[in-house]
């Protein structure tokens, strides 16, 4: 990505690094944080610490997969052309039991859906497809057309053979993986601790959201979208509060945060007005700065800093800038810290579904809405995409990235979108 603006800004002495090579730096400082054990009960949204390997098949068993008679395949050759073949019935096999004896020639066994297919029987006949009757007290059960080895079974080991790998390390823990753990009687789980993530907002104009609005101040809309921010990437937010533009007082809540917790993230005052203190902070040579500025819209103001071994993420107080900034450095810091193999957000081909005129030296995240139309994902790019503005957070599903060498771009055109998570 080519950057055609000013590189360096006088203040802060900012020299723009591209977004991979941001990206490259954060992820050095995520370290995997020690595993946990937990009940699987509680393991849904977690990743996996090692991998899991099958103790047994699965299926354990031939398992019948339908209502009927377990036989030989070949005790029905002879029927047709109104010829009917009459086995004996010498079992009954509900699911969950086990067989009591195995088939010989001219014999059958009834059998439910689930069920162990007993030794010696090679296909199960559906029901529908039978006739019974008794002589004796003997069961007889009748078929009138030939049936197919192997119809209706589902043998030991389809699915899982023992000792094949069912799920890797790293793998997130869906609704999918919880029934595989289950059934191969996975009871507690090893994961990855959840990073504890410090969520600090700076600025004198900032009220709480439970106060009234005044003149001059604003609610504080980035801590709560930041607190779920976190949790959604598996994190455990800490919210300390918003700190006032004083440099003393942000050093000395940021430098306890760093102590306390796995990661810290703050927003606003990164940028280059007199009161942006965390632009000041990151600067004290208390640690080393990763980077003060990216070569992207928005959020272009976006730092790094590592204290004590611990990393430090300055976000934009701008909240479209902030919601960009999290999604593309903290998200796979907070996934990786947990072992996620894939930390970052997974990057789709879209096309786009209207104009996007606006130009930038810098590559461009754009807020977009995608739609399914004509059998294409098409994205819709945000009415409003100022770095200022909150509201178009909540429409969009993903952020189109428009490189700087894309002088606007027409609907249309194919583009590569970074899928956000959640559904809507």
């Amino acid at each position: 990505m080519s950057t055609q603006e000013n590189p360096q800004d006088g203040k802060f002495q900012r020299r723009a690094v591209q977004v991979k090579d941001a990206q490259h730096k954060v992820m050095a400082y995520a370290e995997l944080l020690e595993p946990e054990e937990v009940p699987l009960s509680a393991s849904c949204g977690r990743y996996l610490a090692e991998p899991v390997v099958a103790p047994h098949p699965f299926p354990a068993f031939n398992r019948s997969g339908m209502d009927g008679y377990a036989l030989i395949a070949s005790d029905t050759a002879a029927c047709g052309n109104g010829q009917q073949v009459w086995l004996k019935v010498i079992d009954n096999i509900p699911c969950g039991a086990v067989p009591s004896v195995s088939l010989t020639p001219g014999t059958a066994a009834r059998i439910m859906t689930g069920a162990q297919v007993p030794e010696g029987a090679d296909t199960v006949a559906m029901i529908e497809v039978t006739e019974v009757k008794e002589e004796g007290g003997i069961s007889y059960v009748g078929l009138r057309k030939p049936q197919q080895a192997a119809k209706n079974i589902t043998p030991e080991g389809f699915e899982v053979r023992e000792g094949d790998e069912v799920l890797p390390a790293g793998r997130l823990i869906t609704p999918g993986e919880i029934a595989a753990l289950a059934a191969f009687g996975v009871h507690t789980v090893k994961v990855g601790r959840r990073p504890k993530v410090a969520v600090i907002a700076t600025g004198s104009e900032l009220l709480e959201v439970d106060e009234p609005l005044v003149p001059g101040k604003i609610r504080n809309s980035n801590s709560p979208m930041l607190e779920a921010l976190v949790r959604e990437a598996g994190g455990e937010p800490v919210m300390l509060g918003a700190v006032t533009d004083n440099l003393d007082l942000a050093r000395s809540k940021v430098q306890m945060a760093l102590e306390s917790y796995d990661l810290v993230i703050t927003t606003g005052g990164v940028s280059v007005g007199d009161y942006d203190i965390m632009g000041d902070l990151v600067r004290e040579n208390s640690g080393e700065m990763l980077f003060n500025k990216v070569a992207m819209r928005p959020g272009s103001v976006t730092t790094a800093a590592v204290r004590g071994g611990k990393l430090l993420l300055a976000l934009s107080g701008n909240p479209g800038a902030c919601f960009v900034g999290f999604h593309l450095f903290a998200r796979p810091v907070i996934a990786r810290m947990q072992g996620a193999a894939q930390p970052f957000l997974p990057e789709w081909t879209a096309v786009l579904g209207a104009d996007y005129t606006k130009v930038n030296n810098f590559t461009r995240f754009v807020r977009a809405r995608l739609e399914i139309e004509d059998g294409r994902l098409c994205a819709y790019p945000a009415r409003i995409d100022e770095s200022s503005v909150m509201v178009t957070i909540k429409d969009s599903d993903c952020l189109v990235i428009v490189p700087p060498e894309m002088r606007g771009v027409a609907a249309g055109t194919k583009v590569s979108v970074l899928k956000l998570p959640g559904v809507r």
